[in-house]
């Protein structure tokens, strides 16, 4: 049992190294744009059969049609991670002028 979570453990990280996803610098500015449509992450197995939780830090950059066009780890349990950007990937902002980047943090609680 133990190690089957140590190899899951290191899947995870080794996820995480590899959908790291630079955000691209031109044509951003920090302005926030409203959210259209969230799309709540999905609490993973392995976090809730071991009693993890936390928060997970993700870099968007939003296309000027409101599509998430990149995504960045900033933080978080590498458990968490992969959840939050399959959720946040399929999020739907506003349009706007430009392209835009923000912070965004989901929140892992097991109730």
């Amino acid at each position: 049992m133990k190690r089957s979570i140590a190899v899951a453990l290191l899947v995870c990280t080794s996820v995480v190294f590899s959908h790291r996803s630079s955000l691209a610098q031109q044509d951003q500015s920090e302005v926030e744009r409203k959210v259209l449509s969230k799309v709540a992450p999905t609490y993973p197995n392995l976090a809730r059969k071991t009693n993890i939780h936390g928060a997970v830090k993700l870099g968007v950059v939003i296309g000027p049609d409101g599509r998430v066009e990149s995504t960045k780890v900033i933080g978080g349990n590498p458990v968490l991670i992969q959840a939050a950007l399959d959720a946040v990937r399929k999020w739907k902002y506003e349009a706007g002028p430009q392209r835009t980047s923000e912070v965004v943090e989901l929140k892992f609680d097991i109730r």
